[in-house]
């Protein structure tokens, strides 16, 4: 049995901000920092065989931080693991592009990319990282929309009622073809416990 641990990157200044960062390249910013730290001496508890990260700064930072506390020497960066990317909205907050598209802006073509398009690179990438470490533990650093929207292809009875939050920990295992979440939106780390 596979286990994959999906992690969302920690913070950075357009996430308070509350901008669309799709694929533009931020880095994470202080707190960012500092919850990615408090993640990675969770993990140190844990037993974890790789990891895998986006190559956008964000998680590339996050990423980075929970290996070094892991002892682990290498991050594979993987651009199939990058955020929703989100066209013109990038760099955009909901009121300005209201201002600019108007309230039904969702059904304009603002050159977001396709559901369709996503699905098929987080397939990809989990057809291939089941078959290189097959009864391994993978953790994998990506993006808020983006493991939203895999986990939700592949776990159908899987209630998503929350927003992912930053630095959680979301667990799924496949056996025999069948993908299970064990642990969903997990922060226990920024709680203290």
């Amino acid at each position: 049995m596979t286990i994959i641990g999906f992690i969302r990157h920690g913070t950075t200044a357009w996430n308070r901000e509350r901008r669309a960062q799709g694929s533009s390249d931020i880095p994470l910013d202080q707190e960012g920092i500092s919850d990615a730290k408090r993640l990675a001496k969770r993990l140190q508890k844990e037993e974890w065989d790789f990891i895998y990260s986006s190559d956008l700064m964000r998680a590339k930072q996050t990423a980075e931080i929970v290996a070094k506390s892991m002892n682990v020497n290498e991050v594979s960066l993987d651009s199939r693991l990058q955020e929703v990317n989100g066209g013109q909205i990038e760099g955009t907050i909901e009121s300005e592009r209201i201002d600019k598209w108007g309230e039904n802006w969702r059904e304009l073509d603002l050159g977001m990319e396709s559901l369709e398009i996503v699905l098929k690179r987080a397939h990809s990438f989990l057809e291939d990282i089941t078959k290189k470490h097959p009864n391994k533990k993978v953790l994998v650093v990506s993006h808020g929309s983006f493991i939203r929207h895999i986990l939700s292809d592949l776990v159908k009875d899987l209630k998503m009622e929350s927003h992912l939050e930053n630095t959680s920990v979301t667990m799924v295992n496949v056996r025999e073809g069948i993908w299970e979440c064990e642990v969903y939106n997990c922060i226990k780390h920024l709680k203290g416990d």
